[in-house]
Formats: C-alpha cells, sequence, structure tokens
C-alpha cells in the first residue's frame, strides 16, 4: 500500500491554530526533495518557505574557497525559510537536502503575512526559531571540540528524531560536507561504528542499528539540543 502523505507530518504545520491552518493549507504544495537537491545558495532572494515532512535539509555555511560546515539541520519539527519573517529578503546559507524525502512549499509572502498578524503563529515561529538558534550554537561548539565519531552520532541522532523509520538515504560525501571534514575522515568515523554494530552502511543509505548504543556514545550536544527543542516547543513531543 502507497505511503499516504499530508502537510501536517510537518509538525510546524500540526501545531498551527484551526484559523491559521486554514488560511495557508490552501496554498501548500507537496514537493518531492531528492538527495543532494539545493534549495537555496547564499544571497538568493527568497521566494517560498519549505516544511519537510519526510525530508531532512541541512543548513550549510560555505567558504569563498568552497568548503562547508553545517550550521544545522531540519526536519518535520521545522521549517526552511525563517528569514521570510526575521526581517531579511535572502537567506546567508546553503540549504541543501541531506535525506530524500518530502516537503511542502508555501510562497513566502504567505508565511510572512500570517506571522505579521501577531497571532498564535507568530509566537510558535519565535520559539522554533530561538530553539534552531541553540541547536546552531550548539553545533559550531560540537565541531571545534568534539571527536569526528561523536559528531557523526550528533547528526545521525538529530536526523533520526526527523524521520519516521530507521533510515537515512545520505552519502559519505555529503556527511563529509556537512561536517565541514574530508571523506577519508567521515568514512573512517561511520566505518568504526559500523565495526561496533551501530549502523549498517551502503553507498547511498545509513540504517541504525542500535540507537541506545549511539545514545552511549555521542557527545553532550546532541541532548542539550533535544532539551532545547522539548522546553520551547513541548507540544512536539506529544505529535
Amino acid at each position: 500500500m502507497p505511503n499516504v502523505y499530508q502537510p501536517k507530518d510537518n509538525h510546524l504545520l500540526a501545531m498551527l491554530a484551526q484559523a491559521e491552518w486554514e488560511r495557508m493549507a490552501p496554498y501548500l504544495v507537496a514537493i518531492d526533495l531528492p538527495l543532494g537537491q539545493v534549495i537555496y545558495e547564499s544571497g538568493d532572494p527568497i521566494q517560498h518557505v519549505y516544511f519537510p515532512s519526510t525530508a531532512i535539509v541541512s543548513l550549510l555555511y560555505v567558504m569563498e574557497d568552497g568548503a562547508s560546515a553545517e550550521i544545522t539541520i531540519v526536519g518535520n519539527e521545522g521549517l526552511i525559510g525563517i528569514a521570510v519573517f526575521m526581517g531579511g529578503e535572502t537567506t546567508s546559507s546553503r540549504a541543501v537536502v541531506q535525506s530524500a524525502g518530502r516537503a511542502y512549499r508555501l510562497g513566502a509572502r504567505i508565511l510572512g503575512d500570517e506571522f505579521h498578524r501577531g497571532g498564535p503563529a507568530q509566537r510558535l515561529l519565535l520559539r522554533y526559531t530561538q530553539a534552531l538558534m541553540a541547536q546552531m550554537v550548539q553545533t559550531a561548539a560540537c565541531n571545534r571540540h568534539h571527536s569526528i565519531d561523536q559528531q557523526l552520532c550528533r547528526s545521525l541522532l538529530l536526523s533520526l528524531d526527523r524521520l519516521p523509520s530507521s533510515e537515512l538515504r545520505m552519502t559519505q560525501q555529503l556527511i563529509a560536507n556537512m561536517l565541514g571534514l574530508r571523506r577519508p575522515g567521515v568514512m573512517d568515523a561511520a566505518m568504526k561504528l559500523q565495526e561496533a554494530g551501530l549502523i549498517r552502511y551502503s553507498y547511498g543509505n545509513i540504517e541504525v542499528l542500535d540507537r541506545p548504543g549511539l545514545e552511549k556514545r555521542v557527545c553532550e550536544c546532541y541532548a542539550v539540543v533535544k532539551r532545547e527543542f522539548d522546553r520551547l516547543l513541548p507540544d512536539l513531543q506529544a505529535i
């Protein structure tokens, strides 16, 4: 039986008040996001925002020499395009699909208008933005102070929290780009996790076999981010 998707698979959309949902729902467009697709480049004007349901999108800061490092990831807990309601018209990061899946696209102006109504949607989006900023700060600290395998565990666990299954579709090169590392370093870290029986890796696909094992191996950064999302968006736990 084919999968049945709906916009409220995205938790922010599911948390909208009924009146807000009714104003926005007619303009939501379901789209498929293939692995590696670039949604925004740094400096692009934002025409649409995206509410992932089964896809995961990585926000990357790209250096002049082409090197990149992950700032944060967004999945079914959030949206891509917060600059629309935070006072900017462009994004300073690249948004690239980390794990293929579905999202719902909405015109930027429609979300901006809803935000400026000043109702429950505004408060929801501001709380989400604060949680996202906390994740960005923790990611920067993790990338500076923790080992490659700890960073990989953090990335895998955060991704799992945003997916309905234990399988992630992503390549080692994409992971390396996200973490700002060379591919051999990521390969070594992935092999350590596989040898420990925590994951099974094949090209383009990672299956998590032992989540509790990953949680024991990961640094404190994963728990810090999760606590902040639970504090600011407690309703996410009930969805």
